[in-house]
């Protein structure tokens, strides 16, 4: 964390400084979560000015920044920023409100609050390549999902509600040693999996469903992201023909990923699978995106995103196919890109398990 927060020193100019707000870029900083909290660094400084509930713990845990207990904030903050002749101040641009932003313009009269969103978008870049000690807690995040996934096969059956699944699996992984759910876990079934992004409601499984399920645990801080789709009792032709569709999508754009290629491409390779076997205009979301700190990070795999991968990137692959009021089927892993491929960091089986 004090080599980030050395990367970001160098970005500055003398007269500039960067004043970070957003919770998951304050913990990326620090190593410490808090729902409050200001990280102001300056190209010589950099203080960690948090209130009386964290102060004392964030005395012990950071080690990155000077901590300071927050008083009078602005006025903190304004003599900072004053005892080292900083004239331009740039901030979050994606995270800030409006509001706050015009309230740090009011507050912090005298210096230039800069919308540049240049010092923002390199902090994002170092987020976007993880750190053996950032990839060691994602694979334990992803061993602690693989293992939920194995446990809940046994759990689920005829008669079973999606809700009563996603609080089995929630409850397993904490269990387990899960810090907390990277989101709020999806579980649907039957028609109800043609949703991508459904709820988990009272529907009871029958005989003849798809369940789709995507969820992650959380290790230090760290989120994992999975999806698999399983299938109660039998399945129709048509629902074998959309598995084996969208398996085979993502295991050709896994083949893929590598450090160089281009995200809008690894999309490409998937979607025109997907098109090609009858399905255009039914998989109507991107390929994935990476994670980390948050669930959903840059770079993305879908059809815009230019970006070149980079060795230590991190991202979800995860094709589907929809198909209004019948079923859908998705199927998600996470990779860690490198010079020569990627690494899966998601172990569980992905050929169609019939329970």
């Amino acid at each position: 964390m004090i080599k980030r927060i050395e990367k970001l020193q160098k970005n500055l100019k003398n007269n500039e400084a960067f004043i970070v707000y957003y919770g998951p870029n304050r913990f990326y900083l620090t190593g410490f979560k808090s729902s409050a909290g200001v990280v102001v660094i300056t190209p010589n400084s950099a203080d960690f000015i948090i209130d009386f509930r964290y102060y004392e713990k964030a005395k012990r845990v950071v080690k990155s920044c000077n901590v300071i207990l927050s008083d009078k904030l602005w006025q903190q903050i304004s003599d900072i920023l004053k005892g080292q002749n900083i004239k331009n101040v740039y901030t979050e641009t994606r995270t800030l409100s409006l509001n706050e932003f015009l309230s740090l313009k009011k507050n912090l009269n005298g210096f230039e609050i800069s919308d540049n969103k240049e010092k923002e978008d390199y902090l994002y870049s170092l987020r976007a390549i993880k750190s053996d000690e950032e990839l060691a807690f994602m694979r334990q995040a992803q061993a602690l999902t693989d293992d939920g996934f194995e446990y809940i096969l046994d759990y689920i059956r005829q008669g079973k509600t999606e809700k009563a699944i996603a609080l089995e699996l929630e409850f397993y992984m904490r269990k387990r040693g899960s810090d907390g759910i990277a989101f709020d876990f999806i579980v649907v079934s039957g028609e109800n999996s043609s949703l991508p992004h459904g709820t988990p409601g009272e529907r009871q499984l029958k005989n003849g469903d798809f369940i789709t399920m995507d969820f992650g645990a959380r290790y230090n801080g760290y989120c994992a992201d999975m999806t698999r789709t399983i299938a109660l009792g039998d399945v129709s032709d048509k629902q074998r023909l959309v598995y084996d569709t969208v398996l085979k999508a993502q295991l050709e754009a896994l083949k893929q990923i590598k450090a160089g290629a281009v995200c809008k491409e690894i999309d490409a390779v998937a979607r025109n699978i997907i098109d090609n076997a009858g399905f255009k205009g039914c998989f109507g979301h991107g390929l994935g995106h990476s994670l980390g700190i948050e669930v959903h990070e840059s770079p993305s795999f879908n059809l815009r995103d230019t970006t070149k991968l980079q060795s230590g990137m991190v991202l979800s692959v995860e094709p589907g196919i929809y198909l209004e009021n019948e079923f859908g089927v998705r199927i998600e892993d996470v990779v860690c890109v490198n010079d020569n491929g990627c690494e899966n960091l998601t172990k569980s089986p992905k050929d169609l398990i019939l329970l």
